[in-house]
């Protein structure tokens, strides 16, 4: 019997280069690989569609462009959160950028999630899309409209909600004949008076009224139903809603602009951009669109100084504010 042949194994020279080359780098350079055409070929069909479709080019990048910043606002949010989570802050003690992306989140959101609800159905996300194209005002949030449509869109905004503003110094008057406080009376009834004319206030002339806010009949809680509702697009909310509700989202709203005032005191007017400023006055009842930025950080100021001395009980008077204090800035920027 023959003896089986020894079999001789050989040192492999490319063994020492193996240990340093794994299967998860290997993956790591095909999916970058993969990556950067993805990219090149995005880019390729970008440059297609704005050339023989700039309309359509104008859309698609405007929804690109919506999604990623609405994603890093998820981001930012996620970050926000947990941290008030595991340091235990509370949303009245946040720095005034977290607040505000908080507010604005929210309200997007709100915006947002019934949208998707209706998409969810079988073909019904090609019906959404066709009320997306047809009323981009209505149905998306402003992370999806184009720098064109944002301008437009906000003072179409501005529009209706500025349409309030008469009915509220109706109602503001209307009231006047339950004060039983004849100093607060006069008082108020002149500063309806001047509006009326065309006189913007001072700060001092809707001080003097400040006690009327905390209790009926101007109290946020305690006003008639239709001053309510007057009220109710200041804050672009619907007024179709039982007089409890409202009531309710008045008052929260109400609390979280002052919240967000004293946030603001403490950050500083002075460090907010110039973006930054102008949506700070349209959030107060400002069209900050048609000013220039020293008038919109007047405006700001003024604003300021009232809020920083009101109480939570006299929130009422905030939102009576955001007409005092608008409806006839622009009347005396001109004179």
């Amino acid at each position: 019997r023959s003896r089986p042949s020894r079999i001789c194994f050989r040192p492999c020279p490319l063994l020492p280069l193996c240990r340093y080359y794994s299967s998860s780098k290997s993956k790591l350079g095909i999916g970058q690989k993969l990556g950067s055409r993805l990219q090149v070929a995005n880019a390729k069909y970008e440059r297609f569609l704005q050339r023989h479709f700039p309309r359509f080019y104008v859309l698609y990048h405007t929804f690109t462009k919506g999604f990623r910043l609405l994603f890093q606002d998820v981001r930012e949010v996620k970050v926000i959160k947990t941290r008030m989570l595991t340091k235990g802050i509370e949303f009245k003690d946040l720095p005034y950028r977290d607040m505000e992306k908080l507010r604005q989140f929210r309200r997007d959101m709100t915006k947002a999630i019934p949208l998707l609800l209706i998409s969810i159905p079988p073909f019904a996300n090609y019906l959404v899309f066709v009320l997306m194209y047809f009323f981009p005002r209505q149905l998306l949030i402003p992370h999806f409209w184009t720098p064109q449509q944002q301008t437009d869109f906000q003072k179409v905004n501005h529009a209706h909600r500025a349409q309030q503003y008469w009915a509220v110094l109706k109602g503001l008057e209307s009231a006047g004949s339950h004060v039983k406080d004849g100093q607060l009376k006069r008082s108020l009834l002149d500063l309806c008076n001047k509006m009326q004319s065309g006189v913007h206030p001072n700060i001092s002339d809707i001080q003097a009224i400040r006690n009327l806010f905390s209790g009926p009949p101007l109290g946020i809680k305690r006003m008639n139903a239709n001053h309510m509702r007057h009220l109710c697009p200041l804050f672009f909310l619907t007024s179709y809603l039982p007089t409890p509700m409202i009531a309710s989202r008045l008052h929260r709203h109400t609390l979280e602009l002052l919240q967000l005032d004293r946030s603001l005191s403490r950050h500083g007017q002075h460090r907010l951009e110039d973006s930054e400023l102008r949506l700070a006055c349209y959030v107060r009842g400002l069209d900050s669109g048609g000013l220039d930025i020293n008038q919109c950080r007047e405006w700001l100021s003024q604003w300021l100084q009232l809020s920083s001395r009101l109480r939570e009980s006299e929130a009422s008077l905030l939102v009576h504010t955001m007409v005092l204090l608008s409806a006839n800035y622009l009347t005396r920027r001109n004179e």
